[in-house]
């Protein structure tokens, strides 16, 4: 995941960043009002492609850059930034640049609590894969200007899962540029579908 203060997420990951008041540009368009994007790639090179001139024009305005990592390939990501030309060692030092692992976010106490890790982002937001948690997710991130990039490998879902994951971001990226979603579905409406489907899995079980 990826917040970019603005924020965003690489490999499975989370991308913040906290904006300031310029135009934020991101695949190809420039962000308006809905700004928790899905991005789906089925490679790093096209992950890069996309995501790395958005991180660059973020920490280029001072914007603090919030990135939650798989713990494998944080250095791969980081060597990824310092090729796109982006000094990282300076950006951590000088606190605009914030790379975390799964475990210190997403697992932390060894499993995924989607109350916590909504809180974690929010913090992450203030300070300037579960589907039910990325429909919460909706209710917390319009109170906030900042871009939030989710990030996923294509080669790790089944198309059930990745239609669930779609459903839940109002911004899509789909062949390098980013777009409305139409499948999106209101966050109050997901989680009625993600409550009814629990007795009937249940009951296959």
């Amino acid at each position: 995941m990826q917040i970019r203060a603005g924020c965003a997420v690489i490999n499975q990951g989370t991308l913040y960043m906290k904006p300031n008041e310029h135009a934020v540009h991101f695949a190809g368009t420039t962000l308006g009002n809905q700004r928790h994007i899905c991005a789906l790639f089925y490679t790093g090179e096209q992950e890069h492609r996309v995501l790395l001139p958005f991180i660059k024009e973020g920490l280029e305005r001072g914007e603090k850059a919030f990135h939650i990592v798989d713990p494998d390939l944080r250095d791969q990501h980081l060597a990824s930034l310092q090729a796109a030309g982006i000094d990282t060692l300076a950006e951590e030092c000088d606190g605009h640049l914030d790379v975390h692992s799964w475990q210190d976010t997403y697992l932390r106490e060894g499993h995924f609590d989607k109350n916590r890790m909504i809180a974690v982002i929010e913090e992450a937001l203030q300070s300037g894969h579960n589907d039910e948690y990325e429909a919460r997710l909706n209710h917390v991130l319009p109170r906030y200007r900042d871009p939030v990039v989710c990030v996923y490998d294509c080669t790790k879902f089944g198309s059930g899962v990745a239609m669930d994951i779609v459903r839940t971001h109002p911004l899509v990226i789909v062949g390098g540029l980013l777009q409305e979603n139409p499948f999106f579905v209101p966050p109050d409406q997901f989680l009625r579908e993600v409550r009814a489907r629990r007795p009937y899995r249940r009951n296959v079980a």
